[in-house]
């Protein structure tokens, strides 16, 4: 059984839960085991970033072996890598920002997707073309909490997952505004523990972010 995930293409990521892992990966061999764990500490919804060569094979994996990830596709930046992921496997699609071919070609994708926004002006123009989930990047350098609060008056129809230098101490901020789903980060993903693999330990960070929920 996969977990759950609605089918439309305009279906929610950020509702799986508070906190989406944002993965890079040097050693496909690794994904498997990290994405069990991270699934087994409440974290289903888990972003590999194309930032590495393993990135689709580690994708394809998990999309494979382990059904009850959904597992998706950050740094996204072309319409080949549009396809490719979604080809691997990848069940949504993050960009950490979007131009017009890159945002036909993921609402051409047939999965979900969050396109980067960090402005105002970026945020009326996805509302306008229909888009109203969004990742709000780089989040701490765009102005945070403040900038995302300020948004929800004149914008209360977009919905974001911020993400950029977010951490357990900072999470709870964001999830308590009311157009945010939830966070990206990796703090539960430290490099120790991945070059250890101590599965153990990032179940139990996993665990501990999966806690954190909107009041």
């Amino acid at each position: 059984m996969t977990s759950p995930l609605p089918s439309s293409p305009h279906a929610s990521v950020l509702d799986l839960a508070p906190v989406v892992p944002v993965v890079v990966l040097q050693d496909a061999a690794d994904a498997v085991p990290l994405a069990r764990a991270l699934v087994a500490g409440g974290l289903p919804a888990i972003e590999v970033t194309l930032r590495t060569p393993a990135a689709l094979d580690a994708i394809r994996a998990i999309a494979s072996e382990v059904p009850d990830a959904v597992v998706g596709a950050g740094t996204v930046l072309s319409p080949a890598q549009v396809a490719r992921c979604v080809d691997a496997g990848a069940r949504f699609l993050v960009s950490p920002g979007w131009t017009d071919v890159l945002l036909a070609a993921m609402e051409g994708s047939g999965v979900p997707f969050l396109p980067g926004v960090s402005t105002t002006s970026e945020v009326v123009a996805m509302l306008e073309r229909g888009v109203r989930e969004m990742k709000f990047f780089p989040a701490e350098a765009a102005g945070g909490t403040a900038y995302l609060r300020s948004l929800a008056g004149p914008l209360p129809q977009a919905r974001f997952c911020p993400t950029g230098g977010i951490g357990l101490d900072s999470a709870p901020e964001y999830l308590s505004l009311p157009n945010v789903g939830c966070v990206g980060g990796s703090w539960m993903l430290p490099a120790d523990a991945v070059a250890a693999r101590d599965w153990g330990r990032i179940e139990s960070l996993a665990r501990e972010a999966a806690a954190l929920r909107q009041p």
